[in-house]
């Protein structure tokens, strides 16, 4: 049995996360409230019950709520909080364009209730197992994303591990563990010849990947992980975020990342790729 506990800001896509954990085999509960959480946790894992991925949307996150979330925490070994936020004047924007009510704006105003609901979620977001900040996420990207961390059965109770890419001009990803900056190298974009590719490329690949800079980066880089990524898994992590960026987020971080994949399911990891920034 594997529940997934989903929570966090008014706007930042539980919805969708909904919709996503449905579409890829999950029972979900929409908007449930704290005080069913017990009886429909009882009912989810009972034989009868007949779930093997139980989705638990939640409709706000107070103090009762909590108290629910960390004893169910306290009886299975396999739940897992994920909590989704975006920067408020992202909210603000989704808000103002869907012409919808922020459920704590009695009046104040939609920053001030955003405001208001951030604070009231900040032990909930503490308590998160995983973080995905959406801001940057249209709902087919936070789709993605999850699909990435949820949608398979298969290696349940091992570590997800997730590559990707991005560009620094257009921000750095808040929802990894490590970032890793490849601007160290030449870059491809500086080449009239290699500009239109991407590094998915066998073009840029070849230029990026063959030069002694990097191969030194990547041998590195193998060797810490081979240290870590042990140790994360006996510590119970269960998800770890490894970004890679460059200036634009189209030729050397992807270029990287992808060899980082490669190396990693060479080891007998099943690494998740996406490249944030690589149409842009």
């Amino acid at each position: 049995m594997q529940i997934t506990v989903v929570a966090g800001m008014s706007g930042a896509g539980r919805s969708v996360a909904a919709g996503a954990l449905e579409d890829h085999g999950w029972f979900v509960i929409d908007n449930l409230p704290a005080a069913l959480v017990p009886k429909v946790a009882e009912l989810a894992t009972s034989a009868s019950g007949g779930f093997d991925r139980v989705g638990l949307v939640m409709a706000g996150y107070d103090a009762e709520m909590a108290n629910q979330v960390e004893a169910l925490r306290d009886q299975l070994s396999n739940l897992t909080v994920l909590f989704l936020e975006a920067s408020d004047e992202v909210l603000i924007r989704r808000y103002e364009s869907t012409k919808r009510r922020h459920p704590l704006d009695n009046g104040m105003g939609v920053a001030s209730a955003i405001l208001q609901e951030r604070e009231r979620l900040m032990p909930a977001r503490a308590a998160a197992d995983l973080v995905i900040d959406t801001s940057d996420l249209n709902p087919h990207r936070l789709r993605e994303r999850l699909v990435a961390h949820f949608g398979n059965a298969e290696d349940v109770g091992a570590m997800r591990i997730t590559v990707s890419s991005f560009g620094f001009k257009h921000g750095i990803p808040l929802d990894v563990d490590m970032v890793m900056d490849c601007r160290f190298l030449p870059n491809p974009h500086w080449e009239p010849d290699l500009r239109p590719f991407s590094g998915k490329d066998p073009e840029i690949q070849k230029f990026v990947l063959e030069r002694q800079d990097t191969e030194v980066f990547l041998d590195r880089l193998d060797a810490l992980l081979d240290g870590l990524l042990p140790a994360y898994t006996e510590e119970g992590k269960s998800y770890l975020g490894l970004a890679f960026g460059c200036t634009g987020g189209r030729h050397r971080s992807v270029a990287v990342a992808e060899e980082v994949a490669r190396r990693l399911k060479d080891k007998g990891w099943q690494p998740r790729v996406s490249h944030r920034d690589i149409d842009r």
